[in-house]
C-alpha cells in the first residue's frame, strides 16, 4: 500500500471548512505570490511572471485558454503562476537525490513529495537489477535506446507517449521519428481527456476542434458551461465570461458540483472586480452525473416541438433532421427524469433560453468526455447548435476547452495513433518516405499491449503516464513488464519510479528556459510563438527537439533523408517541413511571431468536411447509468491546488479542504442513508473490488446519488477496460463505488 507524505502522515492535519462562493480575488493574488516566492524567490518571481503569455515571452505551460488581443501586464492566473513556479523552481533533483533514495523508497512517498524534489539536472539510468538511478552520459543513453529498439521483432513493439506540453516543433519531429521507425503507436494525453470531443465533432461537423474564438465568447448572448470548472482549471476563462456578462450575456452552469468561480468572479486585474466581483451564472443546473445526454435530448425535443429551429440553415447545411425529429417525438420523459435528476421546469427554462438566443456557445471539458456515452452526449450538443443554426456565425459555436497547453497543437502536428490518410499523404510528400498505414495503439491499448508482452519499449515525452492513466495497479504492472522505459521530463514524478527491466530519465528544458523560438496552438486554433527567458536549470539539459533529433539520428542512421541534425540546430527548418506537410501553415516562419489562426471550414465558410458535405444531425439512444443499491456514482476531479497530475499543494481553497487530499464529497442525505457520518474514514470500493483506502467522507452540496474525489488517488478505481464508445477514453467521471467504513 502506498504511504502518504511523511510531512502530512495519514492526512491527520486535514480539515474541511465551508466551501467558498466566489473565485479568484485577493486570495488568488496572495496564493500566486506565495507559490512563486517559495519556489523561485522574490526577484525571479517578478521577472518570470512578467513574461507569461506576453508577446515576447513564453506561453504558460498550464491551460490552453487563448490570449486576448489586448493583454494585461499580469496575463496569468493563479494556477498558471503555480505551474511557472513548479518549473522555474530553484530546487534541484540531481544525482545525489537518487543516490540517497532508492526507487522503491521514493515510490513509497506521495505524489506531492515526489513532485517537490525539484528539477532534474542530468541523464539517469536504472540498470537491470539496480535499486538506484545513477548518472549516464547522453551518448550512452541514446545507444541504449537504439539497442533496445534495434532488437525488436517489429516497430509496433514500441510505444511513444506524448503529453500536451510539447511544442509544435518537438511534436512534429517526434512523430516523424516514430513513423520513420515504422509505427503509429503514438498514444497521447488526448486519449484520456478530449478524444470523445474530437470523435464526435469529426463525425458531425467534419473537424475535431472548437469553432469559436475568444471574441466569439465575449460576443455571445448565451454561454452554457457544462462539466467544467473554469475557476480552477481555466481561470483566465472567467475574465472572458465576465466581459460577456457585462455586455449582457446569460451564463448557464450545468454541473453536479457548484463551482465557486461561476458563482462570483472577483477579477484581480481591476479594482472593481477585486472588491465587488460579478455573479456569473444566471442559472445553475445541478445535474446527476452522466445526465447531460438526457438533458439535451429533452431540450432538443422541446426546440423541435416549438418549431424553434433555423429552417434555412438546416435545409442548406444539414442532414438527418427527419430521423432526429422522429426520435425526439418518442422521447421517454421518465427516463430523462432518472438520467438528469432535474426538475422539468429547469429543463424547460434552459430550452427557453436557447430558443430566444441569437448567439449561443456551448463550452465543455472532461465532465462530459469521460463517460461510456460521451461521444453520443457531445453529438447531442452539436444537434442543439445545428437546430438553432449556431455554427459558423459570430458569437456562436462549439467550445471544447482543452486542459493542457498545446495538447491541441500536438494533435495538429500528427501525435495520433490513428492519423487520417490525408495527413499521412502530406507527410510523405513533405519528408519523402512512406508512412506506416496500420493504426497504432491509444493509451488504453498501449497499457494492454505492455501487460500482454506485446510492447517491450515505452517512451514518454513528458507527462506522468502512470498517474494520468486508469486502473493504477494494472498500469503499473504493465510498465514493469517492459524491457525499457524512457521518460523525457523536467521533474521527477511517480511514472519514473515504476520501471521496466531498465529505465532512463532524460532531463529537458522547460517552457520558461532559453532555447530557440517554438510555437504552440491554443484551444481556439491560434498558433503563436513562445520564447523562454530563464537560464537552464542545468548545463546538462537538452531541448525536447534536440533529444528527439539526436535519438532519431542514432536509431535510424541514413534510413530516411530527414536532416535531423540540421533540425536540431535550426527549428525554423522544422517549421518549413510543417508548412509543406500540413495545410494552414503557409508562410509559417514569417507568421509565427504575430500569430495566426488555422483554417476551420465550419467556422469560416459553413463548409462541413463530412462524406456528404453536410453537417450531421444524429440519433443517439438514451440510457441511464444506474448503480447498485448502496452505491454512488463517483467522478474524479482536481483540487484547486493541482493541474492535471501535478500537485502544487494540499489545499482546495474553493471547497474548504486544507492540508490533505483523501476526501470524498457526498450529499449529506446520501451519507445519512448509507449510515456514514460527516468526517468518517471510509475506503472506496470500485468495480471488481478495486479499492482506494482511507478517505474522509465530507457532506457536500453535490447531486444526489453522486460523489467526487481527487485524482490521481482515485484513478485506481477506474477499470482499464471501461472506456467510452468510439473514442476509447477512460470512464473516470462515472465510476460506481461503495463506501466501506474503516474500523
Amino acid at each position: 500500500m502506498m504511504t502518504v507524505d511523511p510531512e502530512h502522515p495519514d492526512d491527520t492535519e486535514l480539515t474541511v471548512g465551508k466551501a467558498k462562493r466566489s473565485g479568484a480575488g485577493l486570495p488568488a493574488v496572495v496564493s500566486s505570490l506565495r507559490h512563486g516566492v517559495r519556489e523561485m524567490g522574490v526577484a525571479r518571481t517578478i521577472r518570470t511572471l512578467a513574461m507569461v503569455n506576453q508577446d515576447k515571452g513564453f506561453d504558460c505551460m498550464g491551460c490552453a485558454w487563448p490570449d486576448p488581443a489586448k493583454r494585461h501586464h499580469a496575463e496569468f492566473c493563479e494556477n498558471g503562476a503555480k505551474a511557472v513556479a513548479e518549473e522555474a523552481t530553484r530546487l534541484r533533483a540531481g544525482p545525489e537525490l537518487f543516490a540517497q533514495h532508492s526507487v522503491q523508497a521514493m515510490a513509497a512517498q506521495s505524489d506531492f513529495w515526489i513532485g517537490k524534489r525539484g528539477r532534474l539536472t542530468e541523464p539517469l539510468w536504472l540498470a537491470p537489477g539496480a535499486t538506484h538511478y545513477a548518472p549516464i552520459g547522453w551518448d550512452a543513453a541514446y545507444d541504449l535506446i537504439a539497442s533496445e529498439l534495434g532488437v525488436l521483432d517489429s516497430p509496433d513493439e514500441a510505444a511513444f507517449y506524448t503529453s500536451g506540453r510539447t511544442s509544435n516543433e518537438a511534436a512534429f519531429a517526434y512523430q516523424a521519428f516514430v513513423r520513420a521507425l515504422g509505427t503509429n503507436n503514438l498514444p497521447d494525453c488526448s486519449n484520456m481527456c478530449h478524444e470523445s470531443s474530437g470523435a464526435a465533432l469529426v463525425e458531425t461537423i467534419g473537424i475535431g476542434k472548437g469553432s469559436v474564438s475568444i471574441d466569439d465568447i465575449e460576443a455571445a448572448d448565451l454561454l452554457i458551461v457544462l462539466g467544467q470548472n473554469p475557476g480552477t482549471n481555466h481561470p483566465r476563462m472567467l475574465s472572458s465570461l465576465e466581459r460577456a456578462k457585462r455586455r449582457g450575456a446569460t451564463i448557464v452552469s450545468i454541473n453536479p458540483l457548484p463551482e465557486a468561480g461561476l458563482m462570483r468572479f472577483r477579477n484581480p486585474q481591476s479594482p472593481r472586480g477585486l472588491l465587488r466581483g460579478l455573479e456569473l451564472a444566471d442559472l445553475h443546473l445541478q445535474i446527476r452525473l452522466n445526465g447531460d445526454l438526457g438533458l439535451f435530448q429533452a431540450v432538443n425535443a422541446l426546440l423541435l416541438e416549438r418549431d424553434a429551429i433555423d429552417h434555412a440553415f438546416l435545409e442548406t447545411h444539414c442532414e438527418g433532421l427527419p430521423a432526429l425529429r422522429a426520435h425526439a417525438e418518442r422521447l421517454d420523459w421518465a427516463l430523462v427524469d432518472r438520467a438528469t435528476g432535474l426538475p422539468r421546469e429547469q429543463i424547460r427554462e434552459l430550452a427557453g433560453l436557447l430558443e430566444r438566443s441569437q448567439r449561443t456557445i456551448l463550452c465543455w471539458a472532461m465532465g462530459l468526455t469521460q463517460h461510456r456515452n460521451s461521444v453520443a452526449t457531445i453529438r447531442e450538443l452539436v444537434n442543439t447548435l445545428l437546430l438553432r443554426g449556431m455554427i459558423g456565425k459570430p458569437g456562436a459555436g462549439v467550445c471544447p476547452v482543452r486542459g493542457h497547453s498545446n495538447v491541441q497543437g500536438d494533435r495538429t502536428m500528427g501525435i495520433w495513433d490513428k492519423p487520417s490518410p490525408a495527413f499521412l499523404n502530406g507527410m510523405e510528400s513533405a519528408l519523402g518516405f512512406p508512412m506506416p498505414r496500420k493504426p497504432g495503439r491509444d493509451v488504453v491499448e498501449t497499457i494492454r499491449g505492455m501487460r500482454d508482452g506485446q510492447i517491450k519499449v515505452f517512451m514518454a515525452m513528458g507527462g506522468n503516464f502512470l498517474s494520468a492513466s486508469p486502473d493504477t495497479a494494472a498500469t503499473g504492472e504493465a510498465l514493469r513488464r517492459t524491457r525499457l522505459t524512457v521518460h523525457v521530463a523536467t521533474k521527477p514524478n511517480r511514472s519514473h519510479l515504476t520501471c521496466g527491466e531498465q529505465a532512463l530519465l532524460l532531463p529537458t528544458l522547460g517552457r520558461t528556459e532559453r532555447d530557440q523560438v517554438v510555437t504552440v496552438e491554443d484551444s481556439m486554433c491560434v498558433v503563436h510563438a513562445s520564447r523562454g527567458t530563464l537560464a537552464p536549470a542545468s548545463g546538462h539539459l537538452r531541448s525536447e527537439v534536440r533529444i528527439v533529433c539526436d535519438l532519431a539520428e542514432r536509431v535510424l542512421g541514413d534510413r530516411v533523408a530527414v536532416p535531423w541534425a540540421a533540425w536540431a540546430r535550426d527549428y525554423s527548418l522544422i517549421r518549413d517541413a510543417i508548412e509543406r506537410a500540413i495545410p494552414g501553415f503557409e508562410n509559417f516562419n514569417d507568421r509565427c511571431d504575430d500569430g495566426f489562426v488555422l483554417p476551420h471550414a465550419p467556422r469560416d465558410q459553413r463548409r462541413f468536411d463530412t462524406p456528404s458535405g453536410l453537417a450531421r444531425l444524429t440519433v443517439n439512444e438514451l440510457d441511464v447509468l444506474d448503480v447498485p443499491t448502496g452505491h454512488l456514482l463517483l467522478q474524479t476531479i482536481r483540487s484547486h491546488d493541482q493541474f492535471n497530475t501535478t500537485i502544487y499543494g494540499l489545499n482546495d481553497r474553493y471547497r474548504g479542504v486544507k492540508s490533505g487530499r483523501r476526501v470524498v464529497f457526498v450529499h449529506e442525505r446520501d451519507l445519512e442513508a448509507l449510515g456514514i457520518a460527516h468526517g468518517q474514514i471510509v475506503d472506496l470500493i470500485g468495480p471488481g473490488g478495486r479499492r482506494a483506502e482511507r478517505f474522509r467522507a465530507v457532506a457536500y452540496d453535490t447531486a444526489r446519488g453522486c460523489a467526487a474525489a481527487y485524482y490521481p488517488e482515485t484513478n485506481a478505481l477506474v477499470p482499464l477496460d471501461s472506456v467510452a464508445d468510439v473514442s476509447g477514453t477512460p470512464t473516470s467521471k462515472s465510476v460506481p463505488v461503495r463506501l466501506e467504513p474503516v474500523a
